[in-house]
């Protein structure tokens, strides 16, 4: 099918999410769900690998990329074999674009590295308090990258959710295991509070990368391409510290579930990781990065949740303040959106009750096929 180039940047964001809400609304809740599952099941199977004697910090970041081969099959079947789409794979997928997924692959191979070293040796509670700070470096960002207007409700989420982090941080040396040293606890701390900032630097990057992808599928391939590089790093790392051995030798003689158990959390662990990367990347190709953010953030809650309820952690005073505070600022945020979202949708009425004619008189953008089924056509 040929596209016109000019109109492709004519209708803009409009055009890369489809405009049929049909389409759009279901590939929305399909990402969602991706993203709940994998965010909540990847951290709770990381921490149990650790848990359960696991301590390769490369095997940890290996797991988060290693399952991209099942992205080949979104990105290949679909045209191969069951002719749902004109689309070839890989189609208008420019040397640049090539070159930005391999270098943002590479810095989310080491926001990987910097979550499994926080995950190893924070609890999953204090590691997901830690994390929901990306929400305010991604707002800041992105007012920064993508222009995203700063509110009040904006500033009063930073405010809190800095104060929520900076509680925890002060409250929670007797979350420590009793064999971890204060100096491996602040190396986990700030590995942390590094993966939360360059993931926040993920979003707004990848926002504005999409604004030149055209459908769905390219995103696909994009995060194909990405979580392919993100893995050679990862392998490269493994291979350097003898991760691969390691890890035959950790199934068989450190794991304390037995070698079954530990394959079994592997791949687990792989597929899931696959699922949160897939979300949230579907999520800020069919909104934003902020929303993006923002998602996270309310899954960091259950995260907290998960760990106390499966791994009976430490759940006191401290921490519930500091979880009220995260909740308080992102409830805040949210009704900041409803309202503005609100506004936006009444001023548009207005101008189209005042003059339906100019708006009739504007060239309307044709619904993009390319969101067929999500994968492009």
């Amino acid at each position: 099918m040929n596209i016109n180039t000019s109109n492709n940047h004519d209708t803009g964001e409009q055009d890369q999410k489809g405009v049929s809400k049909k389409r759009y609304m279901p590939l929305l809740l399909i990402n969602y769900t991706c993203l709940f599952l994998g965010s909540v099941s990847s951290s709770l199977l990381s921490k149990y690998y650790f848990n359960h004697k696991g301590s390769n910090k490369w095997v940890s970041t290996w797991v988060q990329s290693a399952g991209f081969p099942f992205l080949l099959l979104p990105v290949f079947l679909p045209y191969y074999l069951f002719r749902c789409t004109q689309r070839k794979p890989f189609t208008r997928f420019t040397p640049r674009i090539l070159s930005l997924s391999i270098f943002i692959g590479l810095m989310l191979g080491l926001n990987n590295l910097l979550f499994s070293w926080g995950n190893s040796y924070l609890p999953v509670s204090t590691s997901a308090l830690l994390l929901s700070s990306q929400l305010v470096f991604n707002l800041i960002l992105s007012a920064i990258m993508v222009k995203q207007k700063i509110t009040f409700t904006n500033l009063n989420c930073v405010i809190l959710l800095t104060l929520s982090s900076i509680l925890l941080a002060l409250g929670s040396n007797h979350d420590k295991p009793q064999d971890l040293t204060p100096t491996k606890y602040m190396i986990g701390f700030v590995a942390t509070i590094g993966a939360g900032l360059l993931f926040a630097l993920y979003l707004p990057i990848m926002e504005m990368i999409y604004k030149k992808v055209y459908c769905y599928a390219m995103m696909i391939e994009m995060q194909l391409v990405m979580e392919l590089s993100a893995t050679i790093l990862a392998s490269v790392g493994m291979v350097w510290d003898g991760g691969f051995t390691e890890m035959r030798k950790e199934s068989k003689e450190v794991f304390d579930k037995g070698e079954g158990v530990y394959w079994v959390t592997m791949i687990t662990n792989v597929v899931t990781w696959q699922l949160c990367f897939m979300g949230t990347a579907g999520t800020v190709f069919l909104t934003c990065s902020l929303t993006g953010g923002i998602c996270m953030t309310a899954l960091l809650g259950l995260n907290v949740l998960g760990g106390v309820l499966v791994y009976r952690e430490d759940f006191g005073g401290v921490k519930i303040v500091s979880t009220v505070m995260c909740g308080w600022g992102f409830c805040s945020y949210v009704y900041g959106m409803y309202v503005n979202n609100h506004m936006m949708k009444l001023l548009d009425d207005h101008k189209q009750n005042i003059n339906p004619s100019i708006e009739m008189a504007q060239p309307q953008p044709q619904p993009h096929s390319d969101l067929h089924l999500g994968l492009g056509v």
